[in-house]
């Protein structure tokens, strides 16, 4: 920056140096550096120059930007589909008002043009939250028609030219532990936007109307600054905190004894039924007992447990399925148990008829189709063994009262691993194997760093102060046909001893038959005393 006189001159690296010569040698010149001057004047001086340029504490995300360049196309029929289902009964609602026919969507498209962020600032709070002010450029070439027909009368109007600038606050909060890992999406604007379009009616620009394109402007300004300008926010929910933040109150434990006048599912007048356990509001995968070949009256006597975090909210599907060694395994039957109809404590024996689906109106459940007996008791931890914060996380929880004398529940959680890698896939999953029973984690497709955080519980009789735990990690291909539809990425057994004499353990294990593979497990031994 150069000036001579009342004058003010700027020249870029670009400029001739023949040219800059000559202005020196025929001025006065006074040489003011560019750090003298502050942020707002920067921005008028040099307003394309990126913000994070210009303002040291917004970072680069030059690969958001690139990653909305490739989505754009598909985020730009998305928006637009969406757009389309708010608008259409806010539309309905509406035209009567105004005695108007109809108003529909001609053509609805953002255009090729994707926002771009100029930079971003991140705050770091000692609250359970995440901050960030992205700086958002959008120059767009949209072509959005509206067909509005009133009195025998047909008009559209075009929205061209679409220039957005805004300054919004994005606060993820609170932080949970639950997948997406935050409960709700506050959105602020920390200044009135900018905001530029034209409209064409019949042909005819309507901004060229003396005072229509101030008076637009101006209200789309108060009218969105009005509602979300900062400190006002849109929040948006995407999980229920309480439910979020929740841990466990209690175990349920089920035994399934046997079923009744099962009907016949196979050609050959038989059924291969099984029973398959879950609790609503429960990310676990289902629990099942085996397969009880070509018999309609079948016994189990198999008993499974099942960790409660709302007893007053969670019900326990149970579901009878035949098993098909080729295809679709047919659902013969279900029925749901309220938690809060079962007693605290107290063991209870049910005969369940089983229904098509648990709609009670559906005419379809007047069907006989068999009757279940299954034996529930809920075992709610004591006020005293729970932890007083969900910040406790690593206190290790009592096993619920009836626990066999020297036994206890013990408890898998499947963190993460890192450095998995496949010859043919990566989409890994957990497999855990314990005194025959088998556990799996939900599966993470093409990652070499896959998070779980699943958790697992097996009530025991006695001490595993000799046993083992067998945990790999297993890649399964998505595509039908491949010659490696599965392979073993790694595996670990894990001496037991130590949790039953530390009572939690959380390490991270070096997978065998894997390079650099790792995983991190934690193990709790939950006892009554």
């Amino acid at each position: 920056m150069l000036s001579g006189g009342d004058n003010i001159f700027y020249f870029t690296q670009s400029a001739p140096l023949e040219q800059l010569m000559v202005f020196i040698l025929n001025q006065d010149l006074v040489i003011h550096p560019l750090v003298e001057r502050d942020t707002q004047s920067l921005q008028q001086l040099l307003p394309e120059i990126p913000i994070w340029v210009k303002c040291p504490d917004y970072d680069r995300v030059d690969w958001l930007n690139k990653f909305l360049e490739l989505m754009w196309p598909y985020l730009d029929k998305a928006i637009c589909r969406t757009a389309k289902n708010i608008a259409a009964p806010i539309i309905v609602e509406q035209i009567p008002k105004y005695k108007i026919d109809s108003v529909e969507f001609e053509t609805l498209t953002l255009g090729s043009l994707p926002p771009t962020f100029q930079g971003m600032k991140v705050y770091v709070t000692d609250e359970k939250e995440l901050m960030m002010e992205p700086y958002l450029k959008w120059a767009s070439n949209p072509n959005v028609s509206v067909a509005v027909k009133a009195f025998g009368l047909k008009a559209t109007v075009q929205v061209i030219d679409l220039q957005i600038f805004a300054a919004p606050r994005i606060t993820l909060k609170p932080l949970v532990p639950s997948f997406p890992c935050f409960a709700k999406i506050f959105v602020s604007l920390m200044e009135k936007p900018h905001v530029d379009f034209g409209l064409k009616l019949l042909g005819a620009d309507l901004m060229a109307i003396p005072g229509l394109y101030r008076f637009v402007q101006e209200t789309i300004k108060d009218q969105v600054a009005s509602m979300y300008l900062w400190p006002k926010a849109l929040e948006v929910q995407i999980l229920d905190p309480s439910k979020a933040m929740k841990r466990p109150v209690g175990i349920l434990h089920v035994k399934i004894l046997r079923a009744m006048k099962l009907r016949k599912k196979d050609l050959l007048g038989a059924s291969d039924p099984y029973v398959k356990l879950k609790l609503t509001e429960s990310k676990l995968p289902s629990k099942k007992t085996t397969v009880k070949h070509s018999n309609l009256n079948p016994e189990w006597n198999e008993e499974f447990s099942m960790v409660v975090k709302d007893p007053e909210s969670q019900a326990l599907e149970i579901s009878v399925y035949d098993w098909e060694q080729i295809g679709k395994h047919d659902k013969m039957g279900t029925n749901v148990v309220p938690l809060r109809d079962l007693t605290p404590d107290e063991s209870k024996t049910m005969t369940l008829d089983l229904l098509k689906n648990i709609d009670l109106n559906d005419a379809q459940n007047d069907k006989q189709r068999g009757q279940i007996v299954v034996e529930l008791t809920y075992k709610p931890f004591k006020e005293e063994d729970l932890p007083k914060d969900f910040e406790e996380s690593g206190t290790v929880l009592k096993a619920p009262e009836g626990t066999p004398p020297g036994g206890g529940v013990l408890v898998v959680i499947v963190h993460q691993a890192e450095d998995v890698e496949g010859k043919n896939h990566t989409n890994p999953y957990v497999r855990i194997i314990f005194k025959g029973e088998e556990r799996k984690t939900k599966q993470v497709k093409k990652n070499r760093d896959p998070r779980w955080e699943e958790e697992f519980s097996f009530v025991l009789e006695e001490s595993p102060v000799n046993d083992k735990l067998h945990v790999e990690v297993i890649s399964t291909s998505t595509r039908i046909g491949l010659l490696h539809p599965k392979e073993v990425l790694g595996y670990i057994d894990i001496s037991l001893s130590d949790v039953v004499h530390n009572t939690r353990i959380n390490e991270k294990y070096h997978l065998i038959d894997s390079k650099t593979g790792r995983i991190q497990v934690e193990l709790q031994w939950r006892t009554a005393k």
